[in-house]
């Protein structure tokens, strides 16, 4: 072998690491900062309530488990701009679901990143990279007064 292809193999062996090891960042945001957005620009119509990691009194629970794993294009986006979008995209499917089974709100919203479940009031988990960034939730569907 010549000096070319030895040189063109310990090149390709480097970058063989590099690929293999993609960024996974992990993000806790805020919720409800995602919620208010979504509903200004009309994303999200307003029909249904979404309750991060809380049950409002009376609730009436019409879906005991329901999940989403929504994945977004980072690409030249900021890690948080990727989080805001993946969150309202799983946010919309949320809300179509509900209007589905007749329920207006979604109810005990936990992240559930990889089948861990990561209960918190305020944020929400979302795992960024250089190409996709993606949050998963388990909640469920109730009808709320």
């Amino acid at each position: 072998m010549n000096i070319k292809k030895w040189t063109l193999a310990g090149v390709l062996l480097c970058l063989v690491p590099a690929v293999s090891q993609a960024r996974d960042t992990t993000h806790y945001l805020p919720f409800d900062e995602v919620v208010n957005e979504a509903l200004q620009a009309g994303r999200l119509d307003g029909s249904v309530k979404f309750y991060l990691a809380s049950t409002p009194k009376g609730a009436q629970i019409v879906n005991s488990q329901i999940t989403t794993n929504q994945k977004t294009n980072a690409f030249n986006k900021s890690d948080e701009e990727a989080c805001r979008w993946v969150l309202q995209s799983a946010l919309i499917k949320l809300q179509d679901a509900a209007k589905a089974a007749g329920a207006n709100a979604v109810v005990d919203i936990t992240s559930y990143y990889k089948k861990n479940e990561r209960r918190d009031a305020k944020t929400y988990e979302c795992h960024a990279g250089a190409i996709i960034a993606g949050v998963a939730l388990k909640a469920k569907l109730a009808k709320v007064r």
